[in-house]
């Protein structure tokens, strides 16, 4: 077992730093002595504003999102479309479409994807307030922005068929070959999908 370098204090540090997504032992290290070395400038700062996120920081009732807010920034903006609902597994997933630009609708954040593996059923998905939201008057497309892995289509699946009977049309994000990706480079799976999603030039 590695001997510890610094007081229990900064080693607690690193050890949180290092639960970060994408974050290894070295790179949590690296970040806990960068805020330690501008502690006056990013450590207290840092630290405050987590302390403000941790009091104040709320999961909307309707759609899932995280905010400071209760309905969401989203979710009171009468500006986006009511017609349309975008599903997407996680608020990152969320976050990643507003950056986008690429549509301004409402969301449905499910809190996961469907896994037999992980023992993930219907009943701890924000699945059955999809069903309510998708059935309020207005309401005429939804868009399944899920990732294209074998969970997230079974979500996909079963979010279809939840839907069904309310007679909306359901979409999906385009699967293929991404914007200046070159053929040679993709794997076959992408290359099958791209060809059986071809649009008209």
């Amino acid at each position: 077992m590695p001997q510890a370098v610094a007081g229990p204090e900064i080693e607690r540090l690193i050890q949180l730093l290092g639960r970060m997504p994408g974050l290894g032992p070295r790179s949590a290290r690296r970040a806990a002595l960068q805020l330690i070395k501008k502690r006056e400038t990013l450590l207290a700062p840092l630290a405050e504003a987590m302390r403000v996120a941790a009091e104040r920081i709320v999961v909307c009732r309707s759609c899932g999102n995280v905010d400071t807010r209760d309905p969401c920034t989203i979710c009171a903006d009468h500006s986006r479309d009511p017609t349309m609902l975008v599903v997407v597994e996680d608020v990152s997933d969320l976050w990643a479409l507003e950056r986008s630009g690429a549509v301004k609708a409402r969301y449905h954040v499910l809190g996961g994807v469907l896994s037999a593996l992980d023992g993930v059923r219907p009943e701890h998905l924000n699945i059955a307030r999809l069903v309510e939201r998708a059935a309020e008057p207005g309401v005429g497309e939804i868009i399944l922005a899920l990732n294209a892995t074998v969970d997230g289509q079974t979500t996909a699946h079963y979010v279809t068929e939840s839907l069904k009977p309310l007679g909306l049309t359901i979409t999906r994000l385009a699967h293929g070959v991404p914007v200046g990706g070159e053929l040679d480079y993709l794997d076959e799976g992408t290359l099958t999908a791209a060809i059986r999603s071809r649009t008209a030039f």
